[in-house]
Formats: C-alpha cells, sequence, structure tokens
C-alpha cells in the first residue's frame, strides 16, 4: 500500500473515498466533520440519519454526492479521548473506515487525524495509531492520503510513518 502524508482539505483529495471524523449521531459538526458536509450537501446529512448511531470505534459509508471525483464519504467515530487505552478504539476506527472502503471497492481513501480535534486525542499519539492501523489492516486499498490541517500533523504522521516517535 501507498502511504502519503499531504497538507490541505481533505474535501478536494482526488480519491475514490474521504474519511471524516464523525460524531455518533453523524449529524455533521466542526472540524474536518463540518467541511464535508458542507462540501457534500445537505443530502449527505440525509443520508446519514438511518445510519446513527455510530459507536467510537466503527465506521459506516454513503455516497459523496457533490465531493466529485470523490464517491463515498466514510464517516469514522473515534474515541473522545480518556487516557492510553483509548488507543484501541481509535485503531478500531481506522481499519473499520479501510473495512467499509474494501466494501463499495475504493482503491484510495483519504483520512484526516480522527479524534484529535474537539476530541482531544493526543497528536502524537494519534499519528502513531494511525499509522500502524493503515498498515496492518487486511485491505484492498492501495493507496492512503493522510491529510494533515497543519504542517505539525504532517511532521508527526511523517515522522510515524519512517519510525520515529514523538510526543505531541
Amino acid at each position: 500500500m501507498d502511504i502519503t502524508v499531504v497538507r490541505g482539505d481533505i474535501t478536494t483529495q482526488p480519491v475514490d473515498a474521504i474519511v471524516t471524523a464523525a460524531n455518533e449521531q453523524l449529524r455533521g459538526g466542526g472540524g474536518v466533520d463540518g467541511a464535508v458536509h458542507r462540501a457534500a450537501g445537505p443530502e449527505l446529512l440525509q443520508a446519514c440519519r438511518p445510519l446513527a448511531p455510530c459507536p467510537p470505534g466503527s465506521a459506516v459509508v454513503t455516497p459523496a454526492f457533490k465531493l466529485a471525483p470523490v464517491k463515498w464519504v466514510i464517516h469514522a467515530v473515534g474515541p473522545i479521548y480518556s487516557g492510553p487505552e483509548d488507543a484501541d478504539v481509535l485503531m478500531s476506527a481506522y481499519r473499520a473506515s479501510l473495512a467499509r472502503a474494501d466494501e463499495v471497492g475504493a482503491v484510495s481513501v483519504a483520512f484526516p487525524a480522527i479524534s484529535t480535534g474537539v476530541y482531544g486525542f493526543p497528536t502524537g499519539d494519534a499519528a502513531v495509531v494511525s499509522v500502524e492501523a493503515v498498515k496492518t489492516a487486511p485491505t484492498s486499498v492501495s493507496a492512503v492520503v493522510l491529510v494533515a490541517f497543519g504542517d505539525a500533523m504532517a511532521q508527526l504522521w511523517e515522522d510515524a510513518l519512517r519510525g520515529h516517535v514523538r510526543g505531541a
């Protein structure tokens, strides 16, 4: 699998599927999820309603609506950080996302840094967990793009991909 890191807007990535850091009710919100919902249009929220609730560590998939050329939005729910034990739930959210990508035949997927915004997961730890999850998940996805909103997260992902671990 080819894994790359870019700094930018996940809604503009030329991939088959983008992952959004969703809340359990799949209602949209702030940060990445709000941006994805705004770019996809109101149909995205309508498609999410019957799929909620989605527990932490899980993911569901919907069409991407106005996000062309993206075909799918994968709604991954990460943990609200309370301690290191949440790493397993975060890893599960990444792996569940790749499983949903496989179900719809997506071969390229863009991920944000799930749970690192208002959910408070330490960014350094999240970078390591996400890279491990993507590298070890059984999947047919051949290209993963890790989309960082800022330079700090991009550097943490680059370090994690090289096997260098450092704190947030």
